[in-house]
């Protein structure tokens, strides 16, 4: 290799490394989704949560499990000193100096007025709140990528209609310089099209910034390589769009709402805390067993230097008499929980109808602004094939031809960007009515539109 090469070689190796050569990815929304749900850091978080949740019920399903305790020690023993009551006489005792003792004692619970049942059932409802907590976090990470995929789907349309406006508007400055040169032209008007060049060139530079801020964004979330470039699906276009009646809409959330589902497991939590304030107020049952070896034995004077092994067996029963008066607030408040819990899911379910109604409305639309797009890309066609007509015949000028086709690219986009609302809506629709995670895409509906 001549040193030329190796210069050249070296110079590349040096761009690369400061910065990283684009890799274009074309992807769709239920590729995105999969990505997603294995490398989104925010779904992982809450898929340590539904661990914890986990580990907290396995917790509270120990409490059935009999407590154990062994002990053991060893001492040292001084000698004792013997007064009589009115502390004269004193009398030195010898001690035998070394002392040991060993219990080893086992309890079982085998009624706790229902506590230790209602605490497995929190921790149940826990770990379900835990579940619903995730799916939730899902359903707004899907529908975050969803905006973020359909708004740099608008910048590259966007970006390929300034393009073709670039182009269009460099080919009449082209043409105007040479009609300039055969005096049919104005100066003046050569720079009224460059100046318009200029503001194309800074709309492109400002189209391709947001494109790259929104590419990071999405390339950040689902954990691509560095440089990784994502296309949008240009298919995504042709897939079918079905608009269900609202009370269809309506009966999916009723159904897979997961706040509503929150709040019914609010209300069962709330529960479950007045069985819990109940139980206070009940004995407590428990088999009890034990087995003891100490000594020496000190109850005897002089003391004797001996082990004394005991065991025993039996049924221990404790009823805390407080409770009677001491727990009537902690109940009544726990009630009036249970009253707040209901009255919450009541409010829920308004919340998420007028949600519903509202998102439904702007989905409705969203495919009348689709007409409105067709109509307009009809007529911007119209005008387009008039003009250009008009044009060959000597009849209209070139900015006349221009302007028609810059506005047949408008109408273009336009239409482009109306169809991609649609789709927006349609996922606004399942994200509200918490549908996102069900695998139906937008290609499995019929197209209503109109």
């Amino acid at each position: 290799m001549s040193k030329k090469n190796r210069l050249i070689v070296h110079c590349l190796i040096a761009l690369c490394s400061q910065y990283v050569c684009a890799q274009p990815r074309t992807m769709g929304p239920e590729e995105m989704f999969r990505l997603a749900d294995e490398n989104s850091q925010r779904i992982q978080v809450y898929q340590t949560g539904k661990d914890a949740a986990e580990a907290a019920l396995q917790a509270a399903k120990a409490q059935r499990l009999p407590d154990i305790n062994a002990s053991l020690s060893a001492s040292y023993l001084g000698d004792g000193k013997l007064w009589d009551r009115d502390f004269s006489n004193p009398m030195n005792i010898d001690m035998p100096h070394f002392g040991n003792n060993f219990s080893l004692e086992a309890q079982q619970v085998i009624y706790a007025g229902g506590a230790i049942s209602s605490s497995i059932e929190l921790a149940e409802l826990g770990k379900h709140s835990a579940e619903l907590d995730a799916q939730k976090n899902r359903q707004e990470v899907r529908f975050l990528l969803t905006g973020y995929y359909l708004d740099l789907y608008k910048l590259h349309n966007q970006m390929q209609v300034l393009k073709k406006n670039l182009e269009l508007t460099e080919q009449v400055i082209a043409n105007m310089r040479v009609r300039r040169e055969q005096g049919t032209a104005l100066q003046n008007d050569i720079t009224r099209y460059e100046l318009q060049k200029e503001t194309l060139k800074l709309q492109v530079a400002k189209v391709k910034d947001a494109s790259t801020i929104i590419n990071h964004q999405l390339v950040t979330t689902l954990h691509l390589s560095e440089g990784t470039e994502i296309i949008p699906d240009t298919t995504l276009l042709d897939e079918q769009i079905q608009t269900l009646d609202e009370k269809n809409w309506q009966a999916l959330a009723s159904q897979n709402n997961l706040d509503l589902q929150q709040t019914q497991v609010g209300i069962q939590v709330n529960e479950q805390k007045v069985k819990l304030e109940r139980s206070e107020r009940l004995p407590k049952i428990a088999l009890v067993a034990a087995e003891h070896l100490d000594g020496p034995i000190t109850i005897e004077v002089p003391v004797l230097d001996n082990n004394f092994n005991y065991w025993y067996v039996g049924v221990g029963i404790t009823y805390n008499f407080s409770s009677l008066f001491k727990n009537n607030h902690k109940l009544k408040q726990a009630r009036l929980n249970v009253k707040k819990a209901q009255e919450t899911h009541q409010l829920m379910q308004e919340q998420v109808e007028n949600t519903i109604q509202a998102t439904y409305v702007d989905f409705l639309t969203a495919f009348t602004d689709l007409r409105t797009q067709k109509k307009s890309v009809e007529l911007a066609d119209q005008n387009y094939d008039v003009t250009s007509n008009r044009y060959q015949n000597d009849l209209a000028l070139l900015t006349d031809m221009l302007d028609a086709s810059n506005t047949k690219l408008s109408a273009d986009l336009s239409l482009v960007n109306a169809r991609i609302n649609v789709i927006y809506h349609y996922y606004k629709m399942k994200y509200v009515t918490h549908t996102l995670l069900t695998t139906h895409t937008p290609s499995t509906l019929k197209r209503k539109e109109s």
